[in-house]
């Protein structure tokens, strides 16, 4: 396959020109490298290199201006707009950044398209009049609005005159300037021009074209197959059909490409495949079948630039040699959340910061080497107190001295300065940088070097144009360069694989051409256009539209088609999420207008998932884990711990043999589980002095009067850093509801009851159980909320911040009290307090057990009830001699097999 960069050099050699003779220009950088790597090979004896140009550096050659990139263009654009606008109309840096990077946009569109800049500004005003008719009407705001539009070509001007008066330009500046000055330049530069390679040229460039092909200095070779150039409908030749019939010069001498490659022969293979990654994943599968004579000829072109990771991290072994032409995004290095997490710490806080934020910081890889173990302890700390803000002294106070430094460029509040968020990051480049292992660690140093240069640069242009004040416009203003900042990668750029984007691969031709999400929305991109300039206003100007666009993508993609020989073209069939959307026109394109010698295939592929099968969990008994249960049991099973068992034994395991409990996190609104012992706690305080007491309706009104202190108390110790605000006040406040409604029923107890005497309050139990089957000791513990005595009988009852029902503390069949925990859990606890004071303090029987549900307080007292049937039938709800042995038979039967060796921890399903 002979490429059409070499195609051109072999004709030019049969010129009596030599070739050092030719100005070559190229659409981009790298085509013209590869055109001195063709012309190395073509050429047999020793010449000087021709000049080579890319089309951007061509026309700052012409017009003698000074390229300035988009981010001096901005500053240089707001410097103009200060002295344009009375002071007390002028926005900030931040504000103008939301509106001028479009605006500048168009002025570059209008410069390069040679638009007559004050009779179109004046239309476009008119446009926006006619938009907002009504005087009647108009608003201030709406005024505001068309005094926008009505300046437009006075900032137009004045950044024109600003730009040319330093000899500098932003791109469409340089190519009006180019346009206007190529006539001189025609006369001083005697060397023919070679234009290679372009497709879809803005009307400065064609000025320049159409110039020097007049005045014999220029030649320009357009790279289009007949196949397109005789379609009249099709995109790829749309621009270069309406050149050759239209310009002056082929007019006088009429030309024709010739070009007859796209029919040729051709494999072509049409892939759909889910989601972004199993595109990375199946480029992966079709390089490693490639040898490497064969790789040396490949380019893979990503559609999606954003593929550019999962495809590095998806290459096969057999891929020595790789050439990545487009740059890996700044944005996507680590180290780049680090300073966008400080960012977001000190543009949302001022004099406290909120933990999430802290702990981000402390816990970042980056940071890693220089703040452990502290941050860890810190961390721990955090979470164990409940700290949900931080000040920067608590912060500081948790390191040594030598730390100060890193911990204040993160934390000392930066006073909403740029500069010293600029200084604090460039303290933190340096203070990483010692830690980083340069044998394994270059590429971070790398990510290190581009940010220290880009700080850099941010501080030279902050004191070149001081407008970036606050650290909302330097964060605005980073953001905005992050999106263009790329870390370039090193190759050897003619060997190997190519990696491109599709822009990149302009005139380059390869024999096997791989294209990733070949999608509609990125091949062609679709109707994304940020502009303040209306669609028709851009058709009647001739600007480019979303239409013009597609044409361009329609080019490079058919144009990369022409010469290759094997042709696998890749797109997501994902029709949800990210990056998805249906198949491109292209491909439906391809199929319907397909070529004799085209052999082409469709296929939908999707990854194999492999057969997981799940298995419930089953932990054998060792006897470690028998020891265990020994000292748990000499120690005392609780009845969460019993009733946690009968739920599902491997969460039993977990929790009580191995120790392992679900990380605590931060509180940042208060939990029911802490709500219910801001309860209990509250109830203990007003009930403990009573124990052996009789309670009276005096006593319940001082507790009622105690509500409000007692649970901001409560609170305050049981949830450290709560700030009565948001969802937190209305918890306090439904803590006090709770504890008001709970008072009043008291009340209305008292009334109904003659006498209620308190025995224990939150009083610690230990009782223990005598089981023939086991040779060692068997203990249950607990704490019971309150025993009181009514009218002669004895009630253990147990407090519930959530909602029970009566039918839940109420017994069938005993042999189902063990297995069935959603039935029978309440009942089951109620009995275990029930039987330990009844071996502690040798009550007399019967008595009474109940649930006082304060999410269910209408219902008074829940009482456990032994039924008959499990609808209808009488209840007892007395707790006898009988109820306890049965009760007892069932423990002894839990527990036993908890003890039992030959009996696993088997996970239920739940």
């Amino acid at each position: 396959m002979k490429s059409f960069i070499r195609q051109v050099l072999e004709k030019l050699q049969e010129s009596k020109t030599p070739i050092s003779n030719y100005t070559f220009v190229l659409p981009s950088k790298r085509a013209g490298a590869f055109l001195l790597n063709e012309l190395s090979q073509l050429t047999t004896k020793t010449i000087f290199a021709p000049k080579i140009y890319s089309i951007e550096e061509f026309t700052e050659e012409i017009s003698g201006l000074k390229s300035i990139d988009n981010t001096t263009s901005l500053f240089e654009f707001y410097e103009v707009y200060q002295k344009l606008t009375p002071k007390e109309e002028l926005e900030s840096f931040e504000t103008f950044l939301a509106w001028a990077q479009s605006l500048l946009h168009d002025f570059n569109e209008i410069d390069r398209y040679l638009i007559e800049a004050a009779s179109f500004f004046d239309y476009l005003s008119d446009i926006q009049d006619v938009n907002h008719w009504s005087k009647q009407n108009r608003t201030e705001l709406i005024e505001n609005y068309l005094k926008f539009w009505d300046k437009l070509p006075i900032y137009y001007n004045a950044l024109q005159e600003n730009l040319l008066d330093k000899n500098q330009g932003h791109q469409g500046l340089i190519y009006r300037v180019a346009a206007s000055r190529v006539s001189n330049y025609a006369t001083v530069h005697k060397n023919p021009h070679i234009f290679l390679g372009f497709n879809a040229l803005n009307t400065s460039e064609q000025e320049i074209f159409q110039h020097l092909l007049k005045v014999g200095k220029a030649k320009v070779f357009w790279d289009i197959d007949d196949v397109f150039l005789n379609d009249a409908q099709h995109e790829a030749s749309l621009f270069i059909r309406q050149y050759l019939k239209e310009w002056d010069y082929y007019q006088e001498y009429p030309e024709k490409p010739g070009i007859k490659e796209y029919a040729t022969e051709k494999n072509i293979h049409i892939t759909g495949i889910p989601k972004n990654i199993g595109q990375a994943k199946h480029l992966a599968e079709i390089l490693s079948g490639y040898s490497d004579e064969e790789l040396a000829k490949t380019a893979v072109v990503l559609g999606d630039e954003s593929l550019l990771l999962p495809v590095l991290n998806s290459l096969p072994p057999n891929i020595k040699e790789l050439n990545i032409t487009m740059g890996f995004p700044l944005k996507n290095a680590p180290i780049t959340s680090l300073f966008n997490n400080l960012f977001d710490l000190h543009t949302t806080s001022t004099s406290n910061y909120y933990y999430k934020q802290v702990i981000a910081i402390l816990n970042h890889a980056s940071l890693s080497n220089i703040l452990q173990p502290y941050a860890h302890n810190f961390i721990e700390k955090i979470h164990k107190n409940n700290i949900v803000y931080l000040s920067f002294e608590k912060i500081k106070s948790a390191f040594p001295e030598e730390l100060y430094s890193v911990i204040e460029a993160c934390f000392k509040n930066w006073e909403n300065k740029a500069q010293e968020a600029l200084n604090n990051f460039q303290h933190l480049i340096f203070s990483i940088k010692p830690t980083i292992d340069k044998e394994t660690n270059q590429l971070t140093l790398e990510f290190l070097y581009h940010f220290h240069t880009l700080f850099n640069q941010l501080e030279t242009l902050n004191s070149s144009y001081p407008h970036i004040q606050s650290l909302t416009a330097l964060r605005n203003f980073y953001d905005e360069i992050m999106s263009t900042q790329n870390l370039d990668f090193q190759g050897k750029p003619f060997k190997g694989l190519q990696l491109m984007g599709m822009l990149e691969s302009r005139a380059l031709d390869f024999e096997n051409i791989i294209i990733t999400s070949v999608n509609e929305g990125t091949l062609p991109s679709g109707k994304t256009n940020a502009s303040f300039i209306p669609y028709d206003l851009k058709k009647a100007n001739q600007l480019p539209t979303y239409r013009e666009k597609d044409a361009v993508y329609t080019y490079h993609f058919y144009r990369l088609l022409q010469r290759a020989k094997n042709i696998r073209l890749l797109y997501n069939t994902e029709s949800g999420g990210l990056n998805a959307g249906e198949k491109s026109r292209f491909l439906t394109q391809l199929v319907i207008e397909k070529q004799d010698k085209h052999y082409l295939t469709e296929q939908t592929i999707s990854p194999q998932v492999p057969k997981i099968t799940s298995s419930l969990k089953i932990v054998e008994k060792t006897p470690e884990i028998i020891d265990k249960i020994k000292n748990l049991a000499a120690y005392g099973f609780s009845p969460s711990a019993l009733t946690t068992y009968m739920r599902n034994p491997i969460d039993f395991y977990y929790q009580y043999i191995l120790g392992v409990k679900e990380q605590e996190e931060i509180e940042e609104t208060v939990a029911f589980n802490t709500l219910g012992t801001i309860i209990h706690d509250s109830l203990e305080e007003f009930y403990k002095p009573l124990q052996g007491k009789i309670l009276t309706k005096a006593h319940i009104l001082k507790f009622k009067k105690k509500i409000t202190s007692e649970v901001s108390n409560q609170f305050n110790k049981t949830y450290k850093s709560a700030k009565l605000q948001g969802k937190n006040y209305l918890i306090y406040e439904i803590s006090k509801r709770y504890l008001e409604n709970f008072l009043s029923f008291e009340q209305k107890r008292l009334t109904e009851e003659d006498s209620i005497k308190i025995l224990k309050i939150e009083t610690n139990l230990k009782s223990k159980i005598n089981i023939f089957e086991l040779d060692f000791p068997v203990f249950i513990r607990g704490k019971v909320d309150r025993v009181e005595n009514c009218n002669g009988i004895t009630r253990i009852i147990d407090y519930k911040t959530g909602k029970v029902n009566q039918n839940q503390i109420e017994i069938v069949d005993w042999d189902n009290l063990t297995t069935d925990y959603e039935k029978y859990s309440k009942s089951f606890q109620v009995l275990a307090y029930a039987s330990m004071i009844k071996k502690e303090e040798n009550l007399p029987l019967p008595v009474e057990g109940g649930i006082i549900s304060f999410k269910n307080l209408k219902s008074g007292l829940l009482k456990f009830a032994k039924r008959e049937k499990p609808r209808g039938g009488t209840k007892n709800h007395l707790i006898d001699e009988e109820i306890f042995s049965d009760f007892e038979i069932q423990l002894q039967k839990l527990i036993i097999e908890i003890c039992n060796p030959e009996v696993p921890f088997t996970e239920k399903e739940i």
